[in-house]
């Protein structure tokens, strides 16, 4: 039986070892030195290629000690290294330390990456290639939890450092012992009224995405479209309520292949009476190498592994496309809309309670950054229709907040306030959000601990500029999420200042917290991030001031078409305008600290744009709060 997890990692972390790093890396070299592998590649991911996941895939976590949500493990026979993007480098830093894994501060494409340091190392003789540079050198990486699209990127990268890639081996399974086992939590029926459109009404509509595809056969691996698309839900990944599954379609009947029992009998027949058949989950890859090879199948190469693409029997035609699942769930129904806004009014009242118990206890008692995590945790728990937390809280104080996602652990945290007085002063940031039936939140706030300095206030200023500016745009229909990413970025431009990370990510209906298509970034647009009415966003701009602080406002907005401006008499409409515009309405409700603001550097239209969301959170949040909740609200939605 695997060891429990420690209470100082989170949950989702492997169970915690005796053993050093070292150890482990080097019985993984016993395992690549057996089969003629020069070096392997571990990345965050599984065969569902998931954000957050089971311990049982966490095989970098385990290999390298680095226990942040985003990397990949490089391992050749005398060196290690982990790419990570800025977000993770302090946390890196810290974890690694005597591993003897090497940070390398990924600025760019992976693939380009890991190529140019196995070039490096082969021209520094250090053993990458095992000083046969005239041999083939093989990279091996597991196929079955790496992206498609992903290994064809990273193939042609290695060709060009004369390497080689294999995507046939687990090399995990051997030097991982107590490899904790899948995961066996039961699944669940989203129903109605939270679930609004029926199951069958959402195949039908899928079938008819895959026959204008021109596809007999439609494979899905990513577990929040399968969620989405079977009304159902589960707990096999924390925060998610999703469970390990794949589907794969025709045009007659759907096969869910999934973990055996997880699925009751009851639940089993609702699903058949639908078309949907129950088959062991280790019978996925069989199922598609048993396919006629006149099939033609629909498959996203940014959804679906290296692996399951190799299972398809020679002949067997594919269509590229995105999951047509993954552009349906992105666009909120007017129904799923209206419980997202109730949601909201829930969330913000076990916030209203959280922040009043904090400003009535600072200074009077013991309160730490984990503190503040199980309090929260604790008053969305009394909410209805809450089922869990949407991500790991980030409770960040001070220094802690430039860590864009820093997590406290018993041995890493800081203290805000002792029966005796504050600890100290500043500006504390917290991140955090909820999984409702209705809806799935994600909020982050600044609040004031004790004195905020003048250099604070204006950082956050600048930053609630850029969410003000961008939550009052207007934009054609279809415009590509990354073209907005500029506007919220602009105020802090102005002043030579940025941030590494999105500006805003899609957000799921009682779903995983960070969803696509949509993304408003620096990335590199593409149809398929084309804004539609009814898709969930955040805008969280931010500002990092590493040792010191850090700051992020977040709010989660709606998009909603604007009615269409009138045609002016005897004037016609330009080529190429569009038919309808969009625009955002915010659906987060909770106060923002005006302690840490300099409110001089507002303009008067910011100014009432803040006033104007802070009378909305006080009309709609109050009927839901009491006592010191409903008095912390007026107070903190007074005007400024």
């Amino acid at each position: 039986m695997s060891a429990q997890p420690s209470p100082d990692l989170p949950s989702s972390c492997p169970p915690p070892s005796d053993e050093p790093v070292p150890a482990r890396l080097a019985r993984l070299r016993h395992e690549m030195a057996a089969v003629g592998v020069h070096a392997l590649l571990l990345p965050s991911s599984d065969p569902h290629l998931s954000e957050y996941l089971p311990v049982h895939w966490q095989a970098r976590a385990w290999f390298s000690g680095f226990h942040g949500s985003a990397g990949t493990l490089l391992v050749t026979s005398e060196r290690a290294a982990l790419f990570t993007d800025s977000r993770y480098w302090e946390q890196a830093e810290r974890e690694l330390a005597g591993s003897g894994v090497e940070l390398v501060r990924l600025a760019g494409a992976l693939p380009a990456a890991v190529a140019a340091w196995l070039g490096r190392a082969d021209r520094a003789g250090d053993g990458a290639g095992d000083g046969a540079a005239h041999a083939p050198r093989i990279l091996a990486v597991d196929g079955a939890v790496l992206a498609a699209a992903q290994a064809e990127a990273l193939r042609t990268a290695l060709a060009a450092q004369g390497w080689t890639l294999e995507t046939g081996r687990d090399l995990c399974a051997a030097a991982w012992p107590g490899r904790p086992a899948l995961p066996a939590q039961p699944v669940y029926a989203h129903r109605a009224p939270h679930a609004p459109t029926p199951r069958a009404d959402k195949l039908a509509a899928l079938r008819r995405a895959m026959q204008d595809a021109g596809a007999t056969h439609h494979f899905i691996a990513t577990l929040d479209d399968i969620a989405w698309l079977l009304n159902l839900r589960g707990a096999d990944v924390e925060h998610n309520p999703v469970f390990l599954g794949h589907v794969l379609l025709d045009a007659e009947q759907a096969t869910l292949f999934v973990g055996e029992g997880k699925v009751d009998a009851a639940l089993a027949d609702e699903l058949a009476a639908d078309g949907v058949h129950l088959a062991p989950y280790a019978d996925a890859m069989r199922a598609l190498q048993a396919l006629p090879a006149d099939a033609v199948v629909l498959l996203d190469p940014r959804r679906t592994t290296i692996g399951q693409r190799q299972a398809l029997p020679a002949g067997v035609r594919m269509v590229e496309a995105v999951n047509p699942s993954t552009l349906a769930k992105s666009r909120k129904t007017a129904a799923e809309a209206a419980f997202v806004r109730e949601t909201m009014e829930r969330d913000a009242a076990a916030m209203c309670a959280f922040y009043a118990w904090l400003e009535g206890a600072l200074g009077r008692e013991q309160i730490t950054e984990l503190t503040l995590d199980e309090r929260l945790s604790a008053e969305r728990a009394r909410q209805p229709g809450f089922v869990t937390t949407s991500f790991a809280t980030i409770a960040g104080f001070n220094a802690n907040g430039a860590l864009p996602h820093y997590r406290a652990t018993a041995e890493h945290h800081a203290v805000l306030s002792t029966p005796q007085g504050l600890a100290a002063q500043g500006l504390l940031l917290i991140d955090s959000g909820g999984q409702y039936l209705g809806g799935t939140t994600d909020i982050t706030r600044m609040w004031a601990i004790g004195r905020v300095s003048a250099a604070q206030r204006r950082d956050c200023t600048l930053v609630l500029k850029g969410l003000i500016a961008l939550s009052r745009a207007r934009f054609p229909l279809g415009t590509p999420s990354p073209m907005l990413d500029a506007i919220a970025r602009a105020p802090l431009w102005a002043e030579q200042l940025d941030y590494g990370h999105g500006t805003g990510h899609g957000v799921g209906y009682f779903l995983n917290v960070h969803e696509g298509p949509q993304s408003i970034s620096k990335a590199v647009p593409e149809p398929a991030m084309a804004m539609q009415p009814g898709m969930i966003t955040s805008i969280e701009p931010a500002l990092y001031r590493p040792g010191h602080w850090g700051v992020r406002i977040e709010n989660l907005v709606l998009n909603t078409e604007l009615p269409r401006a009138a045609d002016e008499p005897g004037v016609s409409r330009p080529s190429g305008t569009a038919e309808a515009f969009l625009q955002f309405e915010t659906l987060t409700l909770c106060p923002i600290d005006t302690r840490c603001l300099d409110v001089g550097l507002l303009t008067a239209e910011e100014r009432a744009w803040l006033h104007a969301y802070h009378d909305e959170v006080r009309r709609r949040v109050e009927p839901h709060v009491s006592g010191a909740a409903r008095d912390w609200l007026r107070s903190r939605t007074a005007a400024c």
